[in-house]
């Protein structure tokens, strides 16, 4: 399964609850075509201690589907799609 999204990629949250944050990929999953984001989409995930260590609370970022993040250009500080003008009509000039 090809994605053109990878692990070190810089994205944006396009839709869903984290919409507008931005962070770096810190894993692809290509098999389920989800990645995981540095900083979006976090639960809270309770440790156990171990040999006399204090439990703790950790806060995990969960995967995301491809189709709801975007590429952002990391040379020249671009969006890649988010940035493009919009049509104001078609190129035949009909309205």
């Amino acid at each position: 399964m090809y994605m053109k999204i990878k692990k070190g990629d810089k994205v944006k949250v396009i839709s869903g609850k984290d919409k507008g944050k931005s962070g770096v990929v810190l894993r692809a999953l290509p098999r389920e075509h989800k990645v995981i984001v540095e900083g979006v989409a976090l639960y809270k995930r309770s440790l156990k201690g171990i040999a006399g260590k204090v439990g703790r609370i950790v806060e995990r970022s969960r995967a995301i589907h491809v189709s709801n993040v975007a590429l952002i250009s990391s040379e020249k500080k671009l969006k890649s799609a988010l940035d493009a003008p919009a049509r104001g009509g078609s190129a035949s000039g009909r309205k």
